[in-house]
């Protein structure tokens, strides 16, 4: 693993520890989805049919955030990645949310239900439903992948092994629960799907390969935890604006006076 500077503590695992077996290290890898966002009271509210209308929109409006900056992440582990066959593989990625040929890709597939819900693709693309928590969670695990080692930041990707499951509930759960949405917008959820498997079998076969040691298996289960961390955290900004009616300077103004970039 890279010796790079990290936000992540000096690992404490005795170098006498012995290393997990690869089937021990990818069950430990998989544990961590009792901490995946799926199991947020707001993602548990939208899944049990309990969210408003707002609600949703917001999730949909500050995800888009998100959606955008997987680009710019997979580009930023491309460029830090010397290995040709791995950066053949990858960028297959950014192909997926960017579109490529006859393929809209991610990010038009969420516009559109963007659409669905009742927004507008100029309120998306100005930003101005995204909170400061959900930008700065987000922009945390971008500026991460920007100067981690690529293995890292690929390792970091693997919350993608917990994401069929989500996509799954909401095909699932959305066109009963709220039938008023328009079921074209469904669309990005059944192409995750796919996608979302083979993006998995990748980012574990690399971090089968480099975490050999416990020392290495520790940090890998770190940079999971914050990858979970930094999903979580948008949902925290989420519930504070949408289910509590706390949005960001509630107090002093109505007004969304946050800034939009910098």
């Amino acid at each position: 693993m890279s010796s790079i500077a990290s936000p992540f503590a000096v690992s404490t695992v005795d170098p006498d520890t012995p290393a997990l077996s690869p089937e021990a290290f990818r069950e430990a890898l998989l544990a961590k989805g009792d901490y995946y966002h799926v199991h947020h009271p707001y993602q548990v509210d939208m899944a049990e049919g309990r969210a408003t209308p707002e609600q949703i929109r917001g999730w949909v409006a500050n995800r888009f955030y998100y959606q955008v900056m997987i680009p710019q992440k997979d580009a930023a582990l491309l460029a830090n990645c010397p290995d040709a066959a791995t950066r053949r593989r990858w960028i297959q990625r950014l192909l997926d949310h960017d579109g490529h040929d006859d393929d809209g890709g991610g990010i038009e597939a969420w516009l559109t239900l963007g659409e669905a819900v009742g927004l507008s693709r100029n309120e998306l693309w100005t930003q101005e439903h995204v909170l400061p928590g959900v930008r700065f969670a987000v922009d945390a695990y971008v500026n991460f992948v920007r100067r981690a080692s690529w293995q890292e930041a690929a390792i970091s990707s693997l919350t993608e092994l917990f994401a069929p499951q989500a996509h799954q509930s909401r095909l699932d759960t959305w066109p009963t629960h709220y039938p008023w949405i328009d079921e074209t917008g469904y669309g990005y959820f059944r192409k995750r799907l796919k996608e979302a498997r083979r993006d998995v079998d990748h980012g574990l076969e690399v971090a089968l390969a480099v975490c050999t040691t416990a020392a290495a298996q520790q940090r890998a289960l770190e940079i999971l935890q914050f990858k979970l961390d930094v999903l979580w955290s948008m949902l925290d900004a989420m519930t504070l604006a949408y289910q509590l009616e706390q949005p960001p300077y509630h107090s002093v103004t109505d007004r969304r006076v946050y800034h939009r970039g910098l």
